[in-house]
């Protein structure tokens, strides 16, 4: 019975390097192989501006991970909404954009983006009264990143947010962000650094800059970053993405000690970037 319990073991662990050094490797070798259709090119150069904006070095780069992306993730519609083939393309296409100069292995967690029409409704745990009996309250979201490897999104707020120029805010890049952060351990403005990445530098400027913004809220100051950043590190981390992609040379003028760990970071300078 033990020899019997030892070789299902081996044969479990051996099955899953198998998945994961062998089979996933070649199967995302093959996807990314293929062609990325030229309606599909057409589709983000409409509808998504940071697309546009990309070098076309970079849009190359971009569209082998769109297909892996794809072809490794499942999207459910929810409230009766139908996920078509170019909601599916747009949501990835930001989704790899953050991965461009990282890896498409930063999602291996991820398995499902649940797709809404719209804003859609929660029920929170508030608090026990006297009695013991537990409050909900109803809340509304544009969007969820959870730890098991799901996302869930807005479709109008995410299309509103693909075609606008330097609105500062983008619910997928958000979410997506949040997924990021959490490759090593819970959401906490601490995502994965490269080796060559200083976790001290990353840490100092972070910390700094996120007690700055909620100085400047407090305040009613005028910010580049959206206040929600103000809330912990881990909406501040998100915020500053949402920042560094789609208003950075304004990030980079006035925050450039957080433009240059997020430079660092995602691999990519988006301020240099022109339609």
């Amino acid at each position: 019975m033990l020899f019997l319990g030892f070789c299902l073991a081996a044969l479990f662990v051996a099955g899953v390097v198998y998945y994961l050094f062998i089979h996933r490797p070649l199967r995302r070798q093959k996807v990314a192989s293929r062609p990325f259709p030229p309606s599909w090119k057409t589709l983000l150069e409409r509808n998504m501006h940071l697309y546009r904006l990309l070098p076309p070095e970079l849009k190359e780069r971009l569209h082998p991970l769109i297909l892996i992306f794809l072809d490794e993730k499942r999207f459910y519609g929810c409230d009766g909404l139908r996920v078509t083939d170019a909601m599916r393309v747009i949501i990835a296409a930001h989704a790899c954009l953050l991965v461009l100069g990282r890896g498409i292995h930063h999602y291996d967690r991820l398995r499902s983006i649940l797709v809404y029409p719209s804003v859609y409704r929660t029920h929170e745990e508030t608090h026990y009264d006297e009695d013991g009996v537990l409050s909900l309250q109803a809340s509304e979201r544009l969007g969820e990143s959870w730890h098991e490897g799901r996302v869930i999104l807005s479709w109008i707020d995410v299309i509103q947010d693909s075609r606008a120029e330097q609105s500062g805010t983008n619910i997928c890049l958000h979410e997506f962000s949040h997924q990021l952060d959490q490759v090593n351990g819970p959401a906490d403005g601490f995502p994965e650094l490269m080796p060559e990445h200083s976790p001290r530098e990353w840490s100092q400027v972070f910390e700094q800059e996120f007690q700055q913004l909620r100085h400047q809220v407090a305040l009613a100051q005028p910010i580049v970053l959206d206040e929600y950043g103000a809330e912990d590190p881990a909406e501040f981390f998100a915020v500053a993405t949402e920042a560094f992609f789609t208003r950075p040379k304004e990030l980079r003028s006035l925050h450039p000690l957080l433009y240059e760990q997020l430079q660092i970071y995602y691999q990519l300078e988006p301020g240099t970037w022109t339609p």
